[in-house]
């Protein structure tokens, strides 16, 4: 507050200095007009015949021959009350952009109208406004910036207002122009839109950056309004965030070396805040990536909840093109809670499940009798769940991380997102790695994420050999590495009829293709799905006679068999299968098939009683 006194006071200096150079020096000043700290000697004749503010506080002190006046908050300060006394003088002076709006407050302050001289300064001041400023974007933007002293005076007056109109009204006029050049006849002679031509109607994105804040947001509300383009708008913002935002070297000190500037913290938030209420409400309007900015310096600057809930909203509509770098927002609580925002990033999950519920939840039933093999949203889902599994992936070793978080994450999307677990599984492996004092009983509610049917053969050989998971999921991870391998082997085996399909194959694909699909392409696919399980269903009645023979002869191979322990005869089994699938010449009695398929059936036993 000292300084800017300080810069006052030497402003009213100069300004008085500068007022001896052009005042009557022949003829003796009768009055002295005191503005914010600064004297100046002058002459009451000239001053009443422009000014009635003047004129009226002469008149009331007739009687005792005023000779001193202070002028209280006059707008513009010793500067443009030193343009105002060069105006009742006489003195010419140039009206441009920089002065214009002091030169309007001044007049309406002194009451220099029309009633008191003809051409006074008020007419001339808004001549100039209307006639030459509001013709121009870049003057325009320059008399916005001189009205942020002058307010709520320049808003009375209405000059920004008018400003704004202009520059909003110039904007789109701009566009409009770009468009049309852009068009161009097609070989055909049909007149289109050449998307690849540069458009130059967005050269004023950098004049609005300078622009205070609150000025900023009348700006682009009014261009909103007059049809400015979302993605010129949005570029704007960009621009302005980036410039604002960046201005101090870090919001955020977790050293303590630096002292933070609680001001700056104020209007980053400010800023953060304004640009969000203006984000366009088109997808794409703005990069995604400077969404998560925002959201980040939202968290770090503890912006207003519906101000974070919104840019979560945003991005979790459009969270199939963000990448695992936007997902790791930093944790900027107490030292004891976890590396990453793990909170923020399942309220984005959350939105974006139920826009995708949302979506395909339609009553048309046309739409259900489609035969398309995804929806719109299927591939969307896909990329997201890659990223979710990334994103648990990186999150996992952290050791403040609690189970149920974790879990919370892995199951935000709905069951038919994740096609393959691979990921999932790796990213639970890397948990369970991370946390090895985890009990028994939340190693297995977290391992019931995990479908073993979805496990690739590689994953599926890895979980069968991790003694990190717990003994029950290993087992079903075997059994349906078996089934796998019992599958190949009965393809091979089919020679003399290949076209009919083996019924547990085509069980286990076909229920990976249905949770492969959103509910709505999964209604169509489950029709046909029925056909072909009816004509399924016919073959296999006709092998039902050789399935029953094959039973009796298992059922004669166990009572011969000694009693060996379960783990070691399914480890010889597997040894002797690998072996066996080079060969293609067997029997359907080959003691190692039959053998084989006993310990199948041993296995189906024992994970039915663990289920």
């Amino acid at each position: 507050m000292d300084k800017q006194q300080h810069h006052q006071l030497s402003l009213a200096k100069s300004s008085r200095q500068r007022c001896n150079e052009w005042i009557f020096r022949d003829v003796k000043s009768d009055i002295t007009i005191e503005v914010n700290g600064g004297t100046f000697a002058l002459h009451k004749f000239p001053l009443v015949s422009r000014s009635g503010r003047i004129r009226k506080l002469v008149a009331e002190h007739r009687d005792s021959d005023i000779s001193r006046v202070e002028l209280l908050n006059l707008p513009g300060g010793a500067e443009t009350f030193e343009l105002a006394a060069k105006f009742c003088y006489g003195i010419n002076f140039e009206i441009t952009s920089s002065n214009v709006a002091q030169l309007c407050c001044v007049s309406d302050y002194l009451e220099m109208t029309e009633e008191f001289s003809k051409d006074n300064l008020g007419s001339r001041a808004e001549e100039y406004l209307e006639s030459i400023v509001c013709k121009n974007l870049e003057m325009c933007v320059e008399v916005l910036q001189q009205c942020e002293n002058l307010l709520p005076l320049a808003d009375e007056l209405k000059i920004v207002s008018r400003c704004i109109d202009a520059i909003a009204s110039k904007a789109c006029a701009e566009q409009i122009a770009s468009s049309f050049s852009r068009l161009e006849y097609s070989s055909s002679g049909r007149l289109h839109m050449n998307r690849q031509a540069k458009c130059d109607g967005d050269w004023w994105v950098e004049d609005l950056s300078v622009i205070r804040i609150d000025l900023y947001q009348r700006v682009m509300t009014a261009m909103k309004c007059r049809g400015v383009r979302p993605e010129s708008i949005g570029a704007s913002l960009v621009n302005y965030a980036q410039k604002e935002l960046t201005k101090k070297s870090s919001l955020w000190n977790p050293s303590g070396h630096t002292k933070i500037d609680l001001f700056s913290t104020d209007h980053e938030r400010l800023v953060v805040e304004t640009i969000v209420s203006l984000l366009p409400v088109e997808k794409l309007a703005v990069p995604i990536t400077f969404l998560f900015g925002l959201l980040r310096s939202a968290v770090m600057l503890d912006c207003s909840i519906a101000c974070r809930l919104d840019l979560e909203r945003r991005i979790g509509s459009q969270l199939d093109i963000a990448t695992l770098d936007d997902l790791l927002i930093p944790s900027f609580r107490h030292a004891g809670d976890t590396l990453f925002d793990v909170d923020t990033v399942q309220r984005i999950l959350v939105n974006f499940s139920q826009q995708d519920d949302s979506e395909d939840d339609m009553d048309d039933a046309s739409v259900f009798e489609s035969d398309s093999p995804h929806s719109p949203s299927q591939g969307a889902l896909f990329k997201v769940s890659k990223l979710v599994d990334n994103y648990l992936a990186e999150i996992a070793p952290d050791a403040n991380l609690k189970l149920a978080k974790f879990m919370a994450i892995a199951e935000t999307l709905p069951t038919h997102a994740r096609t393959i677990h691979d990921g999932l599984y790796r990213a639970i492996d890397i948990y369970l790695k991370a946390h090895q004092g985890l009990p028994d009983a939340d190693k297995k509610k977290l391992c019931k994420l995990i479908d073993s049917q979805k496990l690739s053969q590689e994953a599926g050989a890895h979980a069968a050999q991790n003694e990190r998971l717990p003994l029950q999921s290993i087992v079903q991870v075997l059994y349906f590495e078996q089934l796998r391998l019992r599958n190949a082997l009965c393809c091979s085996y089919a020679d003399d009829d290949r076209k009919p399909v083996n019924h547990q194959s085509w069980r286990i694909s076909s229920s990976a293709l249905s949770a492969a699909m959103s509910p709505k392409d999964n209604y169509a696919s489950l029709r046909r799905e029925n056909r072909e399980l009816k004509l399924e269903l016919a073959r296999m009645r006709m092998r039902l006679n050789d399935l029953e023979k094959e039973h009796v002869c298992m059922k004669r191979d166990m009572a011969k068999s000694s009693s060996r322990k379960f783990m070691s005869s399914f480890t010889k089994k597997i040894g002797g299968l690998s072996l066996f699938g080079h060969s293609s010449s067997r029997g359907s009695s080959s003691p190692s098939r039959q053998s084989y398929r006993t310990d199948s059936k041993v296995i189906e036993r024992t994970c039915a009683s663990t289920d």
